[in-house]
Parts: C-alpha cells; structure tokens; sequence
C-alpha cells in the first residue's frame, strides 16, 4: 500500500501551489501537490501566459500593419488567421504546462490528480481516476486559486457571451465585441480584438477604466484606447443582456442616465473573481470573508497546520503575489517543523507589482498620488513624458509617461506609474527601490544605461525635485 502521509500537501498547483510544494521539496519536506485540472493552474494554462501569446501576436500584427512608419513595405495583405493564433497561444501553455511537470519530477513531489476535498486541517481525500484516497500530513496548503464571475442576469455559455477562457479559444472571430470591466482582464482582451480588427465597446460602471490605476494613467490609456477606434463608456452599466444565435442585445445605462441598446455579435464578461473555496470542507476550518480564506501574513488560517495561499485569499489577485505568499508559507512551515536556517518574511502589499499587457502596456506599484494625499502625505511628483526619451522615439513608441510619488518631507518613494512600451519589464525597478526603501537619492545617484526607455524613470525622480534634464 502506498504511503499517503506527508509533511506538506498542496492542494491546488498554480503559481501559488507549485512554487511552494517546490520551496518545501527545496527545504527537505516530504511534498505532494494535489490538482483536479492542470499542472499550472489557471495563469499558467488560461491566463497570464497564453494570454501575453495572442497579446503578442496582436502586436507582431500591428507593426507589419504600420510598417511604413518604419520606412519599410510589406508586399500583398496583412491579416490574422485567428486559428492559427491560437494554436500558438495553447502551444506556449503546453510548453509550460510539461515544464511544471518536470518541476515535479526533479524535485520528487508526487503529484495525486483528483478533486481535493478537506477532511481535517491537515488530511484529505482525493477522487480521481485511481478511485479515492486518502492523504495525510503535518501541514497543507490550500492554493485553490479563483474562477471568472459571471454576470447573475447573463452566465456565460460559450458561444456569444464569453469569459476569459472562452475569450482565448474562440470558436470564432467576433466582429463587433462588447467588453464589460475595464480592469486588467477586460483592457488585455480589448486590446487584443481591437489589434485584430474587431469593433470594441467597453463599458465600465466607474468613472474612469482601470480604476486601481493612477488617475493620469486612466486618463492617457482611455484617450489611447480611443484614439485606436475603441468605444469606452465609463460610469455606464449592463442592465440586460439577450443572446442568441444571431448575436447580442445589451441593454446599457450611460452616465447620463438613459437606457440604450446595443447590437454586438460577442461579450467578454471581466467583472472580477469568485474564489474556488466552496465545497472542499473549508467550512469549520477556516474563518471566510465573501469566499476568501482569511490569513495571517504568513498564511496561516485559524486551524493549525492549515494554510492558504494565492487568489483563494485577499488580494491582490495577482500570480506573482501567489508565488510570493508560497515560498513564505513554506518557509514558515519549514521553520515550525525544526528548521532554524530559514527566516520566512511577510508579503510587503505595497511593494507588489501590477501590469496590464495592453497597447500601450501600464505598470505600476505602491500608492496612487490620489491615495497618498488620502493617506496624509505631502508628496512630490515627477512626470516625465516618452516624447522626451531618445530610445522611445527611436523605436517609434513616444506613447507613454513615467510618474513617480514621494514624500515630501523624508523622499521615501510611495509609488510608481507607467503607461507605454515596455513598461512591464521595467517596473521592478522601482519594485526593488521600494523592497531596500530607497530615497530619491539613491535613486538619482543610480546610473540609469543610455539609450534606453528606462532613463524615463530617472527623469521622472529628477523631475519629483525639479532637477528634470530632458524636459
């Protein structure tokens, strides 16, 4: 008979679950990982990765699209073979997808494939394809992640009314699309569609679309957004949605009040998440708040030995926050279980990245300039626009601004906001200047390379103080 005790099960392996049954495996524990689906989880398999692949191709389609800006001509028609896009996109998330389940393998985790259900906090049993069993260990870790919410008046069906999973193996090209939410699930694939020459409506029931963002952020992206032939209605909701096989009638009500309908051929639903925590014994276990499983910062619940992790808690609901809360977690238990080498440290919120991979793409972290006056602060603030960066002009990308926040009176970095080329690659930046607490000293004594985007970021501190160079 096999041996079903552990010192770790993980239930759940997305960039929560595995990274942390891999840090266990790392610190000597005894490791299984539990999935009903696929080694990945969601932003592996439907999310972050194959998404940044179609995001890519829309891209590469753009550029071949305005290639005379360039000085360059493409002979003969420019289009999408949209199932050949996919293809692409699915070819990545299998890539990784095998690449996890190596992980498994090097780092000896036995992975048990099955629904999990919690019996206790610390044993459970799995239904799967070997029939039931029946695991034990010291500790486990509930990394069930989250699903797409669906629209109570009009669930998804696949066919014209889409969530994300659908969004990304469409069983057709839509021709006029509507978008409802405009966060960062909602702009990527607004963005996509619009690249790929569908007619984009986007409807955000806020003031202003990706609303955790800066409001200068907001604003620059909206007036691109409609700038490349997309429709934004914010302060706008759906009050009614009838599909059927010719298309979609939305019923939406506008800022100003008034009911109008509106023909499209699809939706994109992109209203938020509902955490996969019903339903797996967390009942008596753990304390809930709307779904999500209350932790301590370094994920414990309330039961001993139970811990969670990634989007099953409160947010952000971002996965490289999930990787993050895993490698705490394991260490944490590591160092329960007799280890005295690791010193696990607790999630700094405000140091967490966030990135949306639209045209133009957005980054940021920390606190809005909003957010910091509400918190009490007297900040600085530099903006330095792309216009003003050799590089971006050189690639033709003069799209875009950096901003920076301080406070005034200690030149303790509060935040960072971006909007343009690469902007995601370049965030972690002052991601890491906000991890060592840095000033805007060191951050103007740091020598930024030349000719680069990224000196964007210096001009914007050099600007917070009214030392800006190039502008």
């Amino acid at each position: 008979m096999a041996d079903n005790s552990y010192d770790v099960i993980v239930l759940g392996s997305g960039p929560g679950g595995y990274v942390a049954a891999i840090r266990c495996a790392q610190l000597g524990l005894k490791t299984t990982i539990v999935e009903r689906e696929f080694l990945g989880g969601i932003c592996l398999n439907w999310g972050c990765i194959p998404t940044k692949a179609l995001l890519r191709s829309a891209e590469i389609l753009h550029y071949a699209q305005h290639a005379k800006d360039y000085g360059l001509k493409i002979a003969g028609t420019i289009e999408a073979d949209l199932e050949a896009v996919v293809k692409r996109s699915r070819g990545v998330a299998k890539q990784l997808n095998q690449g996890v389940t190596h992980l498994m393998k090097k780092n000896k985790i036995t992975v048990h494939m099955g629904e999990g259900v919690l019996t206790g906090p610390t044993s459970l049993t799995v239904k799967g394809d070997k029939g039931e069993e029946k695991l034990s260990a010291k500790h486990v870790i509930v990394a069930t992640g989250a699903r797409a919410r669906d629209l109570p008046f009009a669930p998804a069906d696949g066919k014209r009314i889409w969530t994300y999973r659908h969004a990304m193996v469409p069983p057709e090209m839509p021709n006029k699309l509507l978008v409802i939410g405009s966060g960062a699930i909602g702009i990527e694939f607004a963005s996509f569609y619009n690249d790929m020459g569908c007619e984009v409506t986007v409807v955000e029931m806020l003031d202003r679309i990706v609303p955790v963002e800066d409001h200068e952020v907001s604003a620059f992206l909206e007036k691109s957004l409609t700038k490349q032939g997309m429709t934004i209605m914010t302060g706008a909701g759906v009050e009614d949605i009838k599909a059927d096989a010719k298309g979609v009638k939305a019923k939406i009500k506008g800022k100003d009040g008034k009911v109008a309908t509106h023909d499209f051929t699809h939706c994109i639903t992109a209203i938020g998440i509902q955490p996969n925590t019903e339903n797996i014994g967390l009942e008596k276990l753990a304390e809930m708040d709307r779904g999500f499983i209350q932790i301590d910062p370094y994920g414990r619940t309330k039961s001993k030995g139970l811990w969670a992790i990634g989007d099953c808690t409160p947010g952000p609901w971002l996965a490289h926050k999930a990787s993050h809360e895993g490698v705490t977690a394991a260490e944490a238990i590591a160092q329960e279980l007799g280890n005295k080498d690791v010193h696990p440290h607790p999630l700094n919120r405000e140091a967490i990245p966030g990135c949306t991979y639209c045209h133009p793409q957005i980054a940021s972290v920390g606190m809005t300039e909003n957010a910091a006056k509400e918190a009490g602060y007297t900040v600085k603030v530099g903006n330095f626009p792309f216009i003003g960066n050799g590089k971006a002009i050189a690639l033709g990308e003069a799209e875009g601004f950096t901003k920076t926040v301080f406070d005034a009176k200690t030149g303790e970095l509060l935040g960072a906001h971006m909007v343009g080329a690469e902007v995601t690659e370049m965030i972690q930046g002052y991601t890491i200047g906000k991890t060592l607490e840095t000033t805007e000293a060191e951050l103007m004594q740091t020598v930024f390379p030349h000719p680069t985007i990224s000196e964007s970021m210096h001009e914007s501190v050099l600007g917070a103080f009214g030392k800006a160079l190039h502008i």
